[in-house]
């Protein structure tokens, strides 16, 4: 109940502090490419109830949605704002509107496809037992760097040791992340068996 009154009061804030910044970055990415300025796609949430997520658009609308994520900031599919903002994070700035409705909290682990739920067995499933989060344990401790075999095992520490100190912690490394971001961003290999089955 703490947390969720923190994530109301927290996000509430936000949103009116960058309503105008939000407005612009809007405008910014309509001017430059067709399309909505807001992305919205189904992600798996809490205990596995599907949600709408909400993202600043960085790509062109007429990729495919459910595609890989860009690798690189050479990928032809983003736009030269979508690069900016995904270099500051500010992409993910709508999804304060999230944490309002309660569908995700500032902190938890990151919410990803229903598809890749399903996936997992009953351990792996644990990581639906915390709301998913803005930011998370694996995104401040390897983040892009991180296979998603090691994103499930440091969200299961997560949902293992919830506690003040540990969010408080993880908002204080998103910060000092943010600032100096760099190519990280940038997923490297998404699955240990995908590049097993690359090498052979």
């Amino acid at each position: 109940m703490l947390k969720r009154i923190f994530d109301i009061s927290a996000s509430l804030a936000a949103i009116v502090l960058l309503a105008v910044p939000m407005l612009l970055i809007a405008i910014a990415i309509r001017l430059e490419s067709p399309g909505k300025a807001i992305f919205k796609q189904k992600r798996a949430g809490f205990r596995g109830k599907p949600f709408t997520i909400l993202k600043f658009r960085t790509m062109r609308a007429d990729v495919n949605p459910y595609g890989d994520s860009p690798h690189s900031a050479t990928d032809g599919r983003l736009t030269r704002v979508g690069r900016l903002l995904r270099q500051t994070s500010l992409d993910e700035l709508p999804q304060l509107f999230n944490v309002l409705m309660g569908t995700m909290s500032l902190v938890g682990p990151r919410p990803l496809y229903e598809r890749q739920a399903q996936m997992w067995d009953d351990r792996q499933r644990r990581r639906l037992d915390a709301r998913p989060g803005i930011t998370g344990y694996a995104q401040v401790y390897g983040r892009a760097n991180l296979t998603i075999e090691d994103k499930i095992e440091l969200d299961l520490y997560y949902v293992d040791n919830l506690s003040w100190r540990l969010d408080f912690t993880i908002i204080l490394r998103t910060i000092t992340g943010i600032l100096h971001s760099g190519d990280d961003i940038y997923e490297r290999q998404y699955s240990k068996s995908k590049k097993r089955e690359s090498d052979s």
